[in-house]
């Protein structure tokens, strides 16, 4: 079976099983009732900055056994739209096994997704989600799909090949979109132009979001990512997107001159 490497554990988040969960139980909520949600977006730096963001958006969603994340391709390997189909990602806090059958489902659905490992290999921002998702659901399986130079065409068409699977599939599923929003530019500079891409977001408005952020230039770096879970989760009948959090990397460093800005998002 083929195993996707760590390339990020003790680095963004920690090396080892017992630092990870000490960590994760330092940013999650004690919340009984759990909400059903179809889609959340949640942050992807190091978890000094952004974990307190995951922590709360994963810790108010009842997450099922199977679980779809969307990510950006920040370093450009492999193909653009990029599913890996097959085997487990290796974790210090456990494997996480491939939902190989609904990866399959996606890639007969959606044609311009590949069935590509390279494209994760790498990558960060699919990583550093799972061990929140896993400390919720240990036995849940995943489907990670990667996004690079992609238009909102192939969003549109990814998020509508992910509700047709759905209403197939035997199980319920999350959609996690994982991004971070604006990048290096003063803590008022980055809220003003992210509010602008989370009131897209408030409005379910994939089109919109995508447009918004191209228009003005944001560095939202997961906006596809979050534009295909918009679409996937309007076709399932999303009526509200409620913005959970919004912090920025100055609230650690204590320097608000130069920021990067985390929102997380419950659609249900």
């Amino acid at each position: 079976m083929m195993k996707r490497k760590p390339a990020v554990a003790g680095q963004f988040y920690p090396g080892s099983k017992a630092e990870i969960i000490s960590m994760v139980e330092s940013y999650v909520e004690e919340i009984s009732a759990k909400q059903k949600a179809i889609g959340v977006m949640s942050p992807h730096a190091g978890w000094v900055f952004s974990g307190r963001g995951a922590g709360i958006v994963f810790s108010r969603v009842e997450i099922p056994s199977t679980v779809v994340v969307l990510c950006p391709n920040h370093r450009g390997r492999g193909a653009d739209m990029a599913v890996m189909a097959e085997g487990a990602w290796e974790l210090p806090s456990g494997d996480v096994e491939i939902e190989s059958g609904l990866a399959k489902m996606l890639l007969d659905k959606c044609s311009s997704l590949a069935d590509d490992h390279r494209a994760h290999a790498s990558e960060h921002s699919l990583e550093v989600q799972l061990p929140f998702i896993q400390y919720f659901r240990p036995d849940f399986k995943l489907v990670p799909i990667s996004l690079g130079r992609v238009t909102y065409e192939d969003c549109r068409d990814l998020g509508l090949a992910l509700a047709e699977a759905a209403a197939e599939y035997d199980g319920d599923i999350l959609v996690v979109a994982s991004t971070d929003m604006t990048h290096f530019e003063s803590s008022e500079a980055a809220e003003k132009k992210d509010n602008l891409a989370l009131d897209r977001v408030r409005s379910l408005d994939p089109e919109g979001l995508y447009n918004t952020v191209v228009k003005n230039r944001i560095s939202m770096c997961g906006f596809l990512p979050v534009t295909a879970m918009l679409v996937y989760a309007l076709q399932r009948g999303a009526r509200e997107a409620e913005v959970v959090d919004y912090r920025n990397s100055g609230d650690t460093t204590g320097d608000y001159g130069e920021v990067v800005a985390y929102a997380s998002v419950i659609v249900k």
